[in-house]
């Protein structure tokens, strides 16, 4: 049975870069490259797991389309076990438009489409019961499963033994804790942007922001910083930084390092090494176009951390 199960929003992506303005309407406008992918949490987290050589699980929902079709190609590829997808004619496979600019920036035009058909009746509960760690992938962006039933489902997974890992997506309704409070009874770990966290918690600095997750039962909280790199707290902190690279897409960067994170958690790594791997891992994802490129394998990452910190890492 996989190590980890993730759950929550599979996304294809179409991405096109760079793009350092609109065009005017009706007017068109050239570019370098468009391309299309696979994002979303639980599918580039998922995928990075498998290239460092976790036994991963996907699950969630997609229409039944071309999309849907691709996805599962995407993620058969990489040897993750899709038996806990299921399709949907209500709604088409979640898509976002991804607009890149010459820095590596973002801006993103999203469809939610089947990521809100997830409902706690139609989940194999079995798969995500046996998992060592269940990844709650992209809440907040899940309607009609997020808040109670999302909670019902990470209860779940705690009473098996599982380790419940968090992450969110940006709340343009503003609600926030509103939604998310009943899940964050049920997480160990909490892996957000440190924006985000600010939002849910309503405090800005970081240690406080941290107090308050900690507070509320959470073993282990993780703010990521971008360019600053992250802090992570638990009953001891720890600082890392964000290792330079030349950015070409941070598409999937938080991505990654979840992933990594979740890798070093497995290995029972302390916390600073984890945090590290997972810094890591995220600025890896940023040197190519695309969510989960950029990650190749774990002796990559190895070996981009060896020589960075060679007294550090052996």
């Amino acid at each position: 049975m996989p190590q980890v199960v993730c759950l929550g929003i599979i996304v294809v992506d179409i991405s096109a870069r760079p793009v350092d303005e609109m065009p005017e309407k009706g007017l068109l406008k050239m570019t370098q490259q468009v391309s299309i992918g696979l994002g979303g949490h639980a599918t580039n987290s998922g995928r990075c797991l498998s290239k460092l050589g976790r036994e991963v699980a996907v699950m969630g929902c997609i229409g039944d389309d071309e999309l849907g079709d691709l996805a599962l190609q995407e993620l058969d590829r990489h040897g993750i076990d899709t038996t806990g997808i299921y399709r949907t004619s209500v709604a088409g496979t979640s898509a976002t438009i991804v607009l890149i600019d010459s820095s590596g920036e973002r801006s993103f035009i999203h469809a939610v489409g089947a990521d809100g058909e997830i409902r706690p009746e139609q989940l194999d509960m079995d798969l995500i019961t046996s998992a060592e760690v269940f990844y709650m992938a992209g809440a907040l962006a899940m309607p009609g499963f997020d808040g109670p039933p999302q909670a019902q489902v990470m209860a779940a997974a705690q009473d098996a033994g599982a380790t419940t890992v968090l992450d969110v997506v940006w709340d343009a309704s503003g609600q926030w804790l509103e939604v998310l409070g009943p899940a964050l009874e049920h997480t160990d770990i909490f892996l957000p942007s440190l924006v985000e966290a600010q939002q849910i918690s309503g405090r800005q600095d970081p240690t406080e922001v941290a107090k308050f997750f900690l507070d509320r039962g959470i073993k282990i909280i993780g703010l990521t910083k971008g360019e600053q790199g992250a802090e992570v707290y638990t009953a001891t902190s720890a600082e890392v930084p964000a290792y330079q690279v030349d950015v070409v897409d941070g598409t999937g960067a938080g991505d990654a390092f979840t992933a990594g994170f979740i890798h070093g958690y497995l290995e029972g790594w302390d916390l600073e090494r984890t945090a590290r791997f997972a810094s890591a891992m995220g600025a890896l994802a940023t040197t190519a176009v695309g969510t989960t490129t950029g990650i190749k394998n774990y002796q990559q990452v190895h070996n981009f951390l060896s020589q960075r910190e060679p007294d550090y890492w052996e």
